[in-house]
């Protein structure tokens, strides 16, 4: 077969008369079973204007980012997203109080050492002169293992300038909002820590309120705020207190010592976050009890069947607590980070246990055997189980309890 090739007129219309020439070649055989060297080809060639090559290259490249955005976003960044970020707001600007920085540097000090693990950490100082960029810095970016970059910065700092607390304060909610971050699984914060109770730059109360409850509803983020002051003077408090208020946080702790400071820092950054797992932990728990005991009436009753599927609840329901269990490990360096843990393990094992004795429960009541010794079986393991949460429990409102009688 002689087949010719042919080469098409190049188009009149093309921008500029420029085109792009894209060569297809096909393959002509004589049989479906022909080998390469009796084959002939059949040549084309495609004059296409630039513009359009252009455009179709930009909207395979839009879908491309765009699946891999779709991709990142929405399985490997929640994947691996940290369950805490926080962003401690130094107030750095000047003072009468000439160690006051220095004490807070050292009470940020103790409480890096007890910083969860896996914890997105970073640093921003506050003071400088209204109107300059540099009236607030970012020391230390978001990341984990960075307690000692932290600690570091916080050393070299030094009292300058005067107190810029909205800039402070809406800068450090950008920081929340950079590229490619992702939200935290449980919290987002900024941990404030002021030695003023007022802005320099903006010395009406009410539009500081509004300017920080504004820039903060823009960003569009769930933020939470925990102020701490330190020897801020009496006659400025309220103006912190309707800062915090701006945002919706807890009234600020007023410390007015080195010990106080430690305690409020260490409150805020690290028991806070162990309260709240140990506390998901424990409701989880408790609903996968309470689906234990339904099932266990549920045999009584004589239909084991559904006892099954409100066992195997049961079971999804206290297996999907391991995550939880890993935080706290992770968070085991403080002496009341440690015994949480252990209680938690310990609460662990004993609702083990009630799922054991249900499980044996079950096997008499398919089987048609008296019930009797595996109830009591059962109820013992639930009477230790509450023993060991009331425990917890008592555990945890006594660290909730860690920062009463502030001033």
């Amino acid at each position: 077969m002689d087949d010719t090739s042919t080469e098409p007129p190049k188009s009149d219309n093309s921008p500029s008369g420029v085109t792009v020439s894209t060569t297809y070649n096909f393959e002509v055989t004589d049989s479906p079973h022909s080998v390469l060297g009796n084959n002939n080809l059949i040549q084309w060639i495609l004059n296409v204007p630039r513009a359009v090559w252009v455009l179709v290259s930009a909207v395979l490249t839009g879908i491309l980012a765009t699946g891999f955005g779709a991709l990142y976003f929405g399985w490997f960044a929640p994947e691996f997203a940290p369950n805490y970020r926080t962003m401690f707001l130094v107030d750095a600007s000047e003072t009468t109080d000439s160690q006051g920085l220095s004490a807070l540097t050292e009470s940020l000090k103790k409480t890096m050492g007890n910083s969860g693990d896996e914890d997105f950490i970073g640093l921003r100082a506050l003071g400088g002169e209204c109107g300059v960029s540099a009236n607030t810095r970012r020391l230390v970016p978001f990341g984990t293992g960075n307690r000692q970059q932290i600690t570091d910065a916080a050393g070299r700092m030094s009292p300058s300038g005067k107190p810029t607390l909205v800039r402070g304060i809406v800068e450090a909610v950008a920081d929340f909002s950079k590229p490619l971050h992702q939200k935290a699984r449980q919290v987002d914060r900024i941990i404030v820590v002021a030695r003023h109770g007022i802005d320099a730059c903006d010395d009406d109360a009410a539009f500081v309120e509004n300017e920080i409850r504004q820039r903060v509803s823009a960003a569009g983020l769930s933020l939470e705020f925990r102020f701490v002051g330190y020897k801020v003077p009496k006659i400025q408090r309220a103006g912190l207190e309707r800062m915090a208020e701006a945002v919706k946080a807890p009234a600020p702790f007023h410390a007015d010592t080195q010990a106080d400071l430690d305690r409020a820092l260490d409150h805020f950054a690290n028991a806070e976050p162990i309260l709240t797992g140990a506390q998901h932990m424990v409701d989880e728990f408790n609903t996968a009890t309470g689906q234990v005991e339904q099932a266990v009436q549920e045999m009584v009753d004589g239909r084991p069947d559904i006892a099954a599927k409100t066992l195997g609840r049961a079971e999804k329901t206290a297996g999907g607590t391991g995550d939880l269990l890993d935080e706290l490990a992770a968070r085991a360096r403080s002496p009341y980070g440690r015994d949480i843990k252990q209680r938690a393990e310990a609460l662990r094992g004993r609702q083990e246990r009630v799922l054991a004795a249900a499980t044996d429960l079950l096997g008499a009541a398919r089987a048609g055997s008296p019930l009797e010794r595996g109830l009591a079986v059962f109820q013992q393991a639930a009477d230790a189980y509450n023993t060991e949460r009331t425990s917890m429990n008592r555990a945890l409102s006594r660290l909730r309890g860690g920062l009463a009688g502030s001033s």
